[in-house]
Order: structure tokens, then C-alpha cells, then sequence
């Protein structure tokens, strides 16, 4: 059975182009043939800023968008953030809607691909993987980053360069090997 990957869109902005680049890397992670993949669109999720009562710590979730956001994320085995860098950081609605979980996030690897200016989002990576080690995942240290990256747009299509390309296989192949370690650890648990 395949590894269950979501991979997570993370700017919720009109005119965004993370859609695009979650799409491109979709596709190579289904040509993996390692991944059972699922795009997870925060804008579409629309979560509210942190609006449950209770602790997430707690999985006592009261509205039926947490209820959902809960069973999206427990599900996966892996997860790749698609990120823009904003202000040196990752968007807010990134933030949130990690924030809304504590213990479905637990022993899964993730990867990021970011998308900017000079940096290629590196500095929301960075910050990013802060984060994700808080709620145990494990971010791994290879990214796609995408600097200058509306030269790798061309009619609503990502066009990598090679190097995009050989990030993006590492990234996947690290994610599968992780993911299936982490699967046996809490089976194992």
C-alpha cells in the first residue's frame, strides 16, 4: 500500500501561485509511484484563526472545520509544504493551521517547497522547520526552493530547470525512506 502524502498549499491570497506549484510537484510524486497523493488547499479549507476552545493537545475539537483539518492531517504519512516566503517567513494561514493540531502531526516526516524572491523562500523554510520540530515532525533538510519564481511560470505551467527537477527526486525519495520508518515507529507505538 502506498504512503499517504498531503501536500499542504499554503497561501491562502487571490492571485496566488502555490496552487501551480503544488500541482507540479504533485505529478512528479505520483510518477514516484510511492505516494497515494492528496492536494490540501487552505484556501479551500477556509480555518479560522484558532477558534476552538479547547487545547488542541486535548483532540476534543468542537466545529466541524477542525473536525475535518483533524482527519486530513492524522491520515497522511508525510506530508511537503508548499510555501511562499512572506516578509521572511511562512504565511500566516500556514501558521494557523498548524497550529490547530498538536497530535496528528506527530512522527511524519515533511519536506518543503518555497517559492520567492531572491532567497527562493529559504528564510520561511527555515522558520517553517522550527515549527514543525515543536509538534514532533521531521523536517528534512532538503527543500525545493524556487528563487525569482516567475521564471519558472509560463501559462499557468511550472517549468523547472534540471536543478528543480533533482531536488524535487530527493526530496521525494528522503520523504519515502522517512515516512516508511516513521510508519513502523508508531505502529509500533
Amino acid at each position: 500500500m502506498a504512503l499517504k502524502l498531503k501536500i499542504i498549499i499554503g497561501s491562502t491570497r487571490p492571485g496566488r501561485v502555490g496552487p501551480v506549484f503544488a500541482d507540479w510537484f504533485a505529478g512528479l510524486a505520483r510518477e514516484s509511484g510511492k505516494f497515494d497523493v492528496t492536494l490540501v488547499d487552505l484556501a479551500e479549507l477556509d480555518l479560522p484563526l484558532l477558534d476552538e476552545p479547547k487545547h488542541p493537545i486535548t483532540r476534543d475539537y468542537q466545529h466541524p472545520h477542525s473536525k475535518r483539518w483533524s482527519a486530513i492531517v492524522d491520515e497522511a504519512d508525510a506530508y511537503v509544504f508548499v510555501t511562499p516566503e512572506y516578509d521572511s517567513f511562512p504565511p500566516a494561514a500556514l501558521i494557523n493551521a498548524i497550529q490547530y493540531l498538536v497530535h496528528e502531526w506527530r512522527r511524519k516526516p515533511a519536506g518543503i517547497v518555497s517559492y520567492g524572491g531572491v532567497s527562493g523562500g529559504l528564510r520561511a523554510s527555515q522558520e517553517l522547520r522550527q515549527i514543525l520540530t515543536t509538534l514532533s515532525i521531521m523536517p528534512l533538510p532538503q527543500t525545493v526552493p524556487v528563487p525569482f519564481f516567475p521564471n519558472f511560470l509560463d501559462e499557468g505551467t511550472v517549468q523547472p530547470n534540471d536543478k528543480m527537477k533533482e531536488g524535487a527526486t530527493l526530496l521525494l525519495n528522503e520523504l519515502a525512506e522517512w515516512a516508511e520508518a516513521l510508519k513502523q515507529m508508531r505502529q509500533a507505538a
